[in-house]
């Protein structure tokens, strides 16, 4: 494995032999992860050095940070950001030269609507974009470590794992006529990014070599604009690129706390009598047998989180009945009807969509069907994408009536003039050709349509296997198995290419989706499909030393094959 970078070797950034680079990285977290299993102390110690050490774990960290994040354009209090290939490769120099010298700066405060109340504000705090390499590469060689220690259950900001793994594991617990976990404490902690206890944080990360830098991240403070600076004495900032991860370390141990035991036999089946805790970063649900073992559970719960420096959200947090009342977590409503457990979408996340449908599209009476459709498809897709796994039709009904409703509202204002039959003919018709439906928006220019909710298809999301973790050699066929059981939602000639391209980008050799995990929010969901759009391109192309023919359309990386190419051209739509 490369440890030091060669001095007197200028790098190309765009040269760079990416699949070589992330399997030294995935190499040596796979066996921080196994000495972590072992309890080989020394030897974890002794890898993490490595990791910290390794030219090939900062060119991926500096690729995560610049290339990858979603927020790879947002600057730090300093102005930075890496947005080119040649600044890429000055800042992975500089990443590299400065690892054990480099000091932490202040983030930049911001802040931005809270997801459940648009009008209340989170504050984030924004690293400058060499300390997000930074930790980058201290996440690579703690967060290994940690996966090999995490409890089940724990489903929030872990690689290989999603929200949906949280919602049908409580599915599965609380399914069918005879279950007895029906009582639910509902728990929210109360600004747990802001007020997390440093000295018993550190004390838990114990001897990692890289604890010092951590100690400096916390210590950094916070630069507000027209507030000035502020020291930080607690809590880590959201926006940090290891904050998720703290947050879990923090939290290791929380199922245990609530008395959560586990049957001997089977590590990932809970005992009979015992409660049952899911947990998603600072969000958690109890499953009990009772109120009063609901009761119970959350003062121990408070007793073990006061040396944390944290406390439950009294005005979030409560103790329900799954027969009766139901719960909403992760913008899902969980209840039980005459015995059986029906999971769907929450009606405050439904509030949310529809409104910020309403508020788009009067945002888009000045502009044109195809700015409609830009904006408003990758919302749709975003949110039914992230709700098909749980009984989410009758949902998608609604909202396909609320979409049609505001397409009709929104091509009445824009042609004022002309009678409701050339507004009807003009903009909908069966643009979908595999489907009989003659109602669908679509642009008369090109022939582009508005996408509709009932067209994703329920598919119930498969389960991570107990303390299953990608970064664990012994199980790489059942990760690679289970890539190729959930599959992302692209049209079928894209995925019928990812398939026999085995995933990856024939000209770099580097997979096409880069995402560790799963998109956890139909914020990030929409993310995913407005990036993945630009990232990758169906491209008729010629690779030497391989069977296939002059011309044959292969899925590559848009920037390669824009060096492929010697040309900057757009990218072609993977869907419309």
């Amino acid at each position: 494995m490369p440890v030091n970078r060669p001095e007197d070797v200028a790098l190309d950034w765009d040269a760079i032999d990416w699949r070589r680079h992330e399997d030294n990285v995935r190499r040596l977290r796979g066996r921080i992860f196994k000495a972590t299993r072992d309890g080989d102390w020394p030897t974890v110690r002794n890898l993490q050095r490595m990791m910290l050490r390794s030219w090939s774990n900062t060119l991926v960290s500096v690729r995560q940070a610049t290339q990858r994040n979603a927020g790879r354009g947002t600057a730090g209090i300093d102005g930075r950001v890496a947005l080119t290939s040649r600044a890429r490769a000055g800042l992975a120099v500089q990443v590299h030269r400065t690892a054990r010298t480099w000091k932490p700066r202040a983030v930049k405060r911001v802040y931005i609507p809270k997801s459940r109340d648009r009008k209340k504000l989170r504050p984030l705090g924004i690293p400058v974009i060499a300390d997000r390499a930074h930790q980058a590469r201290h996440r690579n060689a703690l967060e290994a470590e940690w996966e090999a220690r995490f409890e089940p259950r724990s489903y929030g900001f872990r690689p290989g794992r999603s929200c949906q793994d949280a919602i049908r594991v409580i599915h599965a617990t609380a399914c069918g006529k005879t279950a007895q976990r029906v009582w639910v404490l509902d728990a929210d902690l109360e600004a747990a990014f802001d007020r997390l206890d440093h000295n018993h944080l550190l004390s838990t990360i114990g001897s990692y070599p890289g604890r010092g830098m951590i100690r400096d991240w916390l210590k950094a403070g916070v630069f507000e604009p027209g507030k000035g600076f502020a020291p930080t004495d607690e809590g880590t900032p959201q926006g940090g690129v290891i904050s998720p991860l703290l947050l879990n370390v923090a939290l290791h141990g929380m199922e245990q706390a609530a008395g959560v035991r586990y049957e001997a036999s089977d590590p990932g089946r809970v005992k009979r009598k015992s409660p049952a805790l899911v947990r998603y970063a600072d969000d958690l649900v109890a499953l009990c047998h009772t109120r009063q073992q609901a009761e119970q559970v959350k003062a121990r719960l408070a007793e073990w989180l006061a040396p944390r420096g944290l406390s439950f959200n009294r005005d979030k947090t409560r103790i329900a009945d799954l027969d009766t009342e139901g719960v909403d977590f992760l913008g899902f409503h969980a209840r039980r009807y005459h015995g059986k457990l029906i999971i769907k979408p929450s009606k405050a996340a439904i509030r949310r969509v529809t409104r910020r449908l309403s508020a788009e599209m009067r945002t888009l009476r000045g502009g044109n069907a195809a700015a409609v459709l830009a904006t408003v498809n990758p919302i749709i897709r975003g949110w039914a994408n992230f709700y098909r796994g749980v009984a989410s039709s009758r949902t998608y009904a609604a909202l396909d009536r609320h979409m049609w409703q505001l397409a009709y509202k929104w091509a009445c204002w824009v042609h004022p003039n002309k009678p409701k039959d050339w507004i009807i003919h003009r903009y909908f018709g069966q643009h979908h050709k595999t489907r009989s439906d003659r109602w669908v928006f679509g642009n008369p220019d090109n022939g582009a349509y508005l996408v509709k909710f009932a067209w994703t298809k329920i598919v119930r999301h498969v389960l991570v296997k107990g303390e299953a973790s990608p970064d664990d050699p012994a199980q790489a066929r059942y990760w690679a198995d289970r890539r190729g059981k959930n599959r992302p939602p692209l049209d079928p000639g894209t995925l019928t290419l990812l398939r026999k391209q085995q995933g990856r980008c024939p000209l770099c050799g580097d997979l096409l989706l880069h995402a560790d995990r799963e998109p956890h929010s139909p914020q990030e969901w929409e993310q995913w499909h407005r990036t993945t759009r630009k990232a990758i391109t169906k491209q008729a192309i010629v690779i030497r030393g391989q069977d296939d023919t002059p011309g044959s359309t292969r899925l590559v990386h848009a920037d390669c094959g824009r060096r492929a190419n010697g040309a900057r051209n757009d990218p072609a739509a993977l869907y419309t």
